[in-house]
């Protein structure tokens, strides 16, 4: 089953049998159940169980369950029980089921919202007779 056609986007399989050393980039979804080591960019990503990935991972979408050794940049992230997780994971929608192994720090990528109380950001110009909250500024 290489290539499942709902509109035009399509998914590719890389089977248990597979090992790539090097970036992976496509503009289909990934099915990844062999291992990679490299990078991996693409619009989603389903990792089987057995599967690992030794590198970076950025995607709108992933649902991990096998190994990941590297940093996570997803819009929506769902990290099942399976998965085994060591480095940075950085999110908008985050769901992790009960057992999941993760050894990183968790960062909500939207932070960049400011409240509405709280004027246009001002890189630190005005830090000087606020004494109330603390200001984040973040390099865009």
């Amino acid at each position: 089953m290489a290539a499942n056609h709902h509109g035009n986007s399509t998914f590719s399989v890389i089977g248990s049998d597979v090992t790539i050393k090097g970036d992976v980039s496509a503009s289909a979804d990934l099915h990844i159940d062999g291992t990679i080591e490299g990078d991996i960019a693409c619009t989603s990503v389903v990792q089987g169980e057995s599967s690992k990935v030794i590198g970076a991972i950025e995607s709108e979408t992933a649902r991990l369950s096998g190994s990941v050794n590297g940093s996570i940049n997803v819009r929506e992230l769902v990290i099942l029980k399976t998965a085994k997780i060591e480095g940075d994971v950085h999110y908008d929608a985050l769901t992790i089921e009960q057992g999941a192994q993760v050894e990183g720090r968790f960062a909500n990528r939207k932070p960049k919202q400011p409240k509405a109380s709280q004027p246009a950001p001002n890189a630190g110009k005005d830090a000087k007779g606020d004494e109330g909250e603390p200001k984040l500024t973040l390099a865009g």
